[in-house]
């Protein structure tokens, strides 16, 4: 493991620490810091010529600079003859944007591949990507893992009796099916329609049973929890017992936190792909840690071992 280095930017050092912790390895050092004219500096501490390179950055608050941060510090391991270098994102901002679904308007998801493979990017390790097509953006080999079993073995710890996942919207509903059949549930979805561009949804109507069951609504990422808020509210109006909620990436912007802590949710379980800082955890919240998962990826990926084989039955 001598030849493999893992370096990180300010967006989430401390998931990093964790995941060098998990393989025994030392943190990569380098400087990243901004000048007083909000221009972004690195310098990368150590010899990483031939080296095996990852760079955990998720692209999580503030948005723009954690990813400018990333595509410099890319460019900075590359320019220092970095052998492979490998773009270790557990969040991937813009996801949302991976088609043109109004007249003029960019698919911001193929822009931001486009910037990570000219920046220096040889290899993409990320988690639960909003759309999977976002994968097919890149000319490089992806790795997506999913926190789907890290969810389903926490709720199985609770020995929950007549459970229903309740997917928050149709496009969700092909996961949420899968994250169900491990939790030997049914599905439900939720249909709601999107407001405008400003991410209010109004839910329209529950497709399933949900009455006198424990629902568990499932999404891949929770913002503003307007959406998480209004169906939580929908499925108790059906008759639901109680309502869990889970989602991998807890964005948690805008007023997020004081809705999750005034709608009757039980309990939000999240992965921390984002880092979620103290002010946000409420008693209520629930984070799971991700660095065990990528820190497995990342040891079968250096050592030429095979990722999908994480995820296979035993």
């Amino acid at each position: 493991m001598d030849d493999l280095k893992v370096f990180t930017g300010n967006a989430h050092p401390a998931l990093a620490k964790e995941i060098t912790d998990y393989l025994d390895i030392p943190m990569g050092r380098a400087e990243v810091f901004d000048f007083s004219n909000e221009n972004i500096f690195v310098r990368i501490m150590e010899n990483v010529r031939e080296r095996d390179i990852f760079v955990v950055q998720p692209i999580s608050h503030p948005v723009n600079k954690s990813l400018v941060e990333l595509l410099i510090m890319l460019d900075a391991l590359k320019r220092a003859s970095a052998k492979r270098i490998t773009a270790v994102i557990p969040y991937y901002a813009y996801g949302r944007t991976d088609k043109k679904d109004q007249p003029r308007v960019p698919i911001t998801a193929r822009l931001i591949a486009d910037l990570l493979m000219v920046a220096g990017a040889n290899r993409l390790l990320t988690v639960d990507l909003h759309a999977a097509q976002i994968q097919g953006f890149f000319n490089i080999p992806v790795d997506e893992l999913t926190a789907l079993y890290l969810l389903s073995d926490y709720f199985k710890q609770k020995k929950m009796e007549d459970l229903v996942v309740v997917a928050t919207d149709i496009g969700i509903s092909k996961r949420a099916r899968d994250f169900a059949a491990r939790l030997n549930a049914p599905l439900a979805i939720m249909e709601k329609r999107r407001i405008g561009n400003d991410g209010k949804t109004e839910a329209l109507n529950v497709i399933g049973d949900v009455k006198d069951k424990t629902a568990i609504a499932f999404d891949d990422e929770i913002d503003t929890a307007g959406s998480l808020a209004n169906t939580v509210t929908t499925i108790i109006e059906r008759g639901a017992k109680e309502v869990y909620a889970c989602a991998v990436h807890p964005v948690f912007s805008d007023k997020a936190i004081e809705r999750i802590a005034g709608c009757p949710v039980k309990q939000v379980v999240v992965v921390d792909t984002i880092p979620v800082p103290p002010e946000k955890k409420l008693d209520k919240i629930v984070v799971l840690p991700i660095a065990p998962l990528l820190g497995e990826a990342i040891h079968r990926i250096h050592t030429g071992l095979s990722v999908g084989a994480m995820f296979e039955p035993e």
